[in-house]
């Protein structure tokens, strides 16, 4: 079965971008920061960080372009800049190790002291950081037209529910998998998220120089 253009477009934003924000990988952040509360504060907790994450991403999916357009930027240039961005977030999921374009170790620190954690920093920088908004604005950039992005805007929704069912399920998953389990997924989506921003860097490369074409 041969699949459109279109729909493998669909496919790869859907997976980039859950491969960014990686639900899974902010198992272990989520159990730290809930520490003594009530499960029902930590449900709560999952459902507004879920919300704000799908909230965050599809504003950059429809503000994106003006975004740039107001600082002048060409989406080459952005492709570049965001492909090394998410390059790097890769390198660092390959050793499983925390990101600090995602968080900061004194921003993990004033976390723990924080009574609200949901939006800040659960949603932001942690699972809808600098990172998924440069691919979410990329992804948006090549839809062609308003039920394109109407359809990219629905996976965001996907990966927001997958969000929520991660955290709404943090200790089953976490007793499940363990450390070393959520450090395998975490490298797998490591390696996606290589791979496109690698080819994110070539395609704006390929525009900028087009000598190298």
């Amino acid at each position: 079965m041969i699949f459109s253009p279109e729909y493998t477009l669909y496919a790869k934003a859907l997976i980039g971008v859950l491969a960014i924000v990686n639900p899974l990988g902010a198992i272990p952040v989520f159990l730290s920061l809930c520490g003594d509360r009530e499960p029902a504060e930590c449900h709560q907790i999952a459902r507004v960080s879920a919300f704000s994450v799908a909230v965050i991403l599809v504003i950059a999916t429809w503000a994106g372009d003006a975004i740039l357009e107001f600082f002048g930027i060409g989406i080459p240039a952005f492709r570049v800049g965001g492909g090394l961005l998410i390059l790097l977030m890769a390198i660092n999921m390959l050793h499983a190790r925390q990101n600090h374009s995602k968080q900061s170790p004194e921003e993990a620190n004033e976390a723990g002291n924080k009574e609200n954690i949901a939006v800040v920093p659960l949603a932001i920088p942690l699972m809808a950081g600098p990172g998924a908004i440069s691919l979410v604005i990329v992804d948006a950039h090549q839809a062609a037209n308003l039920s394109d992005r109407l359809i990219l805007s629905a996976g965001i929704v996907v990966v927001a529910v997958a969000v929520w069912a991660a955290l709404r399920l943090a200790t089953p998953i976490g007793e499940k998998l363990g450390i070393t389990g959520l450090n395998i997924a975490t490298r797998v989506m490591g390696l996606l998220l290589a791979a496109i921003g690698i080819q994110m860097i070539a395609l704006g490369l390929v525009k900028l120089l087009p000598g190298l074409g």
